[in-house]
């Protein structure tokens, strides 16, 4: 008989980035103090005792680290590290994206904003979506009859959930449904995907959060 298995993709807290710039894959970026606050309430959420989570999974990249770290030491679970997880690649990371102070400004930038559909500024879509779904059946592979939860990044998580619904990958950055500390649940029976949800645990505390424009 067909198990039920719940892989939930959970995007990191906020970052400390006073800057304003696309971090990306740049190491050092760290949680800010409501991030930390993020993650404490992913904690919360996920080691309620309805819940059945028998796999914590993060990003290599620090923010993600530190947001699946207090679910991790409720639940006595072991963090395991999947570089599958991982931002995208950008070409803008590390610069501040804009036209006016911003690195538009610059022509030399211009040639890799030619093809917004595949894009042409960084990790094709299809990759992402192939990458982080791979990590999801893993994850569920080892969580099989439970749950697992995997810590990642806005741009994979939005992409892998178009994927999964045969929506089109391309899209307007402003309109992804991914806010900080959010979580996109894949439903499974077996190895059958059955059904996609969305909530966000920490929506009380999204208010007054900073975001970086095209993040």
């Amino acid at each position: 008989m067909p198990q039920l298995t719940t892989v939930h993709l959970v995007r990191h807290g906020e970052v400390h980035n006073p800057e304003g710039v696309l971090y990306g894959r740049a190491p050092g970026y760290r949680l800010s103090e409501l991030g930390r606050t993020m993650a404490d309430r992913i904690g919360e959420h996920f080691a309620d005792p309805v819940r059945d989570v028998a796999v914590v999974v993060a990003s290599p990249l620090q923010r993600a680290q530190e947001t699946a770290t207090p679910l991790a030491q409720r639940l006595g679970l072991e963090i395991r590290t999947d570089d599958r997880l991982i931002e995208a690649a950008n070409h803008f990371e590390g610069l501040t994206f804009g036209v006016g102070d911003g690195s538009l400004r610059h022509v030399r930038h211009w040639p890799y904003l030619w093809n917004p559909f595949r894009p042409s500024w960084g990790e094709p879509y299809r990759e992402q979506a192939s990458r982080v779904r791979a990590a999801v059946d893993t994850a569920r592979e080892a969580a099989r009859g439970h749950e697992a939860v995997l810590v990642s990044h806005q741009l994979p998580i939005w992409i892998t959930r178009l994927s999964a619904e045969h929506r089109r990958l391309w899209h307007d950055p402003r309109k992804r449904q991914c806010s900080l500390a959010s979580v996109t649940s894949l439903r499974f029976d077996g190895d059958r995907l059955v059904g996609v949800d969305y909530s966000e645990p920490a929506g009380d505390l999204l208010p007054g959060a900073s975001t970086v424009p095209g993040a």
